[in-house]
């Protein structure tokens, strides 16, 4: 891997990271677009360390106070009915589907799941998806001609059912085009949370799922020497810049904005690579690694 190619998909990883768009599918993308191999599990993995680390920082004050008053109620009864403490355990069982499947499917994930008719499908399934779950929200955030608003949920109504539905969610990101943030805010939309809660849980749930797997991939490319850990330090930092910045803008943009931007690219980036295939253009194969 050339500097210039970590450059562009250490910007790629930070832009597209925290946007309902899935970050891992245009990563294969931008290689499939520009002849290049394709980056791998591995590199994705380890430059999401980036982009999480730009979670960490952005989100730093929410995380402390979770973490002290989680260690806190494991000695104190009382902390147990504190709802910092309860999001530091939904955030522990919300991440159990991910961590089984990521371990279970690694060969899959590797491999099949980065076909490019698979990647185009979940981006306009998972695209309608959202826009369906944006509409809910609308509608009852507004009322209708014969309907009052309803009051939709926040963070502090979040329940175990609902956490570890959430974690079903973020697993399916799993395979390239779903998109995790995509699918962790369509699943809370559907579940009736607000966009503001349905996203700050997405981006708090990731945390320990991406860590875990970036570090995983950091040790095993580590030991296999399959990794050009210059170009990839520097992609790292890069989408670590880049996706701080865009977490502050996409924070500020749901409390007020439709995702229906989102989902009118996702099915348009769908529809042109089923076309870009079909025709002959690209192969589904376009840009796999041999290894």
């Amino acid at each position: 891997m050339s500097w210039f190619e970590s450059f562009i998909l250490g910007l790629v990883q930070g832009l597209t990271e925290f946007l309902p768009i899935s970050s891992s599918a245009h990563l294969r993308l931008t290689a499939a677009f520009s002849g290049w191999e394709d980056p791998g599990a591995a590199f994705t993995a380890i430059t999401q360390i980036g982009t999480e680390a730009a979670v960490l920082i952005y989100f730093r004050k929410d995380i402390a106070r979770i973490i002290s008053a989680w260690f806190r109620s494991l000695v104190d009864k009382r902390m147990r009915r504190d709802q910092d403490a309860k999001m530091g355990w939904l955030v522990i069982v919300g991440s159990i589907p991910i961590g089984v499947l990521g371990v279970t499917l690694k060969d899959q994930i590797e491999g099949p799941f980065r076909n490019l008719n698979l990647t185009a499908t979940m981006l306009v399934v998972m695209g309608l998806v959202l826009g369906f779950a944006d509409r809910m929200a609308a509608r009852d955030e507004t009322g209708g001609r014969h309907r009052a608003p309803q009051q939709r949920k926040t963070l502090n109504e979040l329940s175990v059912k609902d956490g570890l539905t959430y974690g079903v969610c973020q697993a399916m990101a799993l395979i390239p085009g779903v998109s995790r943030s995509g699918a962790t805010i369509s699943g809370g939309l559907l579940m009736g949370y607000t966009r503001e809660a349905a996203a700050r849980y997405s981006f708090l749930l990731a945390i320990p799922a991406v860590l875990a797997s970036g570090l995983f991939e950091l040790k095993d490319a580590s030991e296999g020497g399959h990794v050009s850990w210059g170009p990839t330090i520097f992609a790292t930092i890069i989408a670590f810049f880049v996706g701080y910045a865009v977490i502050a803008w996409f924070m500020k943009f749901i409390t007020t904005k439709s995702f229906m931007p989102f989902v009118i690219y996702r099915v348009a980036l769908g529809l042109l690579i089923f076309a870009l295939v079909g025709f002959g253009v690209l192969s589904p194969h376009a840009g796999e690694s041999g290894g």
